[in-house]
């Protein structure tokens, strides 16, 4: 599974034109299923979102967590995080998950983020969005757990 996550002051998403989630400051995050993904890769990307040290400290340095501070999650679907962009001038979506099986994944990354944190807001699967957000820093960062790799948490 892929995440891009984007440290904020505030983020919203629409759709048709009407707002479906919004947080204040925290995290927004594109999430991608690739093929091979299975829920363990889910539970270990979604172990290290909440637990990556991208907020400040009083010293000014990255050591606090989402969890740390409290702030919002906004998860966005965005399979072409997935894009093979090695040859051409056109990107090939193969290494995405299939549909169905993408949102089946979503869903319960969703569910889960939801057990396990107290603000989570999300765009639709599938929906056409406009995300709008205040990049903090700007602190954008990719994560990754492989399609398949043994996930065992966050690393420290």
């Amino acid at each position: 599974m892929i995440a891009l996550l984007q440290r904020v002051a505030r983020a919203h998403v629409e759709v048709d034109g009407r707002e479906i989630g919004r947080i204040g400051r925290g995290l927004m995050v594109l999430l991608c299923a690739e093929r091979g993904d299975a829920e363990a890769q889910g539970d270990a990307l979604l172990a290290r979102l909440l637990a990556y040290r991208v907020f400040a400290d009083d010293a000014g340095r990255m050591n606090r967590s989402l969890c740390d501070v409290g702030g919002g999650l906004l998860l966005v679907p965005q399979f072409t995080l997935a894009a093979d962009t090695r040859n051409g001038l056109r990107p090939s979506f193969g290494p995405a998950a299939p549909p169905d099986e993408a949102r089946r994944l979503w869903d319960v990354f969703v569910s889960r983020a939801r057990a396990a944190h107290p603000v989570v807001e999300t765009g639709i699967f599938g929906a056409d969005m406009q995300v709008h957000l205040v990049n903090d820093g700007p602190v954008t960062i990719r994560l990754d757990v492989a399609p398949g790799a043994r996930a065992d948490g966050p690393p420290t």
